[in-house]
């Protein structure tokens, strides 16, 4: 059968817990002395909530990444450009029209002949 624990009890644990952490962080602290260097300021800054530092990008950079885009954009709407141009619109002759009427003009003929009533 489970025991439901007080929370006095869970309190006791929690305090124990806390106390224990933080002396493993200050272990690790001394450790990151000894070795020396920015590791330590690395390592400790993701207890401040997770928040990173925001990443700057010169203008330099800047320039270069808007160029690049340019150069892809430019490149893609001429290729989209030079699909269009490929086909040439046809165009029908007069002959050609007329012959297309009168096709026309006989098929709907046949069919009113065929709805009427014989």
């Amino acid at each position: 059968m489970r025991r439901q624990l007080d929370p006095e009890t869970l309190t006791m644990a929690l305090r124990a817990y806390q106390a224990e952490a933080q002396k493993i962080d200050a272990a690790m602290h001394a450790i990151r002395q000894r070795i020396g260097g920015r590791a330590g300021a690395a390592v400790a800054a993701p207890a401040t909530n997770g928040a990173r530092a925001k990443r700057r990008i010169s203008a330099a950079a800047l320039k270069r990444i808007s160029a690049a885009q340019k150069k892809r954009w430019a490149a893609f709407h001429a290729k989209q450009k030079a699909a269009k141009a490929v086909a040439p619109k046809r165009t029908l002759s007069s002959a050609a029209k007329a012959k297309l009427v009168a096709n026309l003009a006989k098929a709907r003929a046949a069919k009113a002949a065929k709805a009427a009533p014989a």
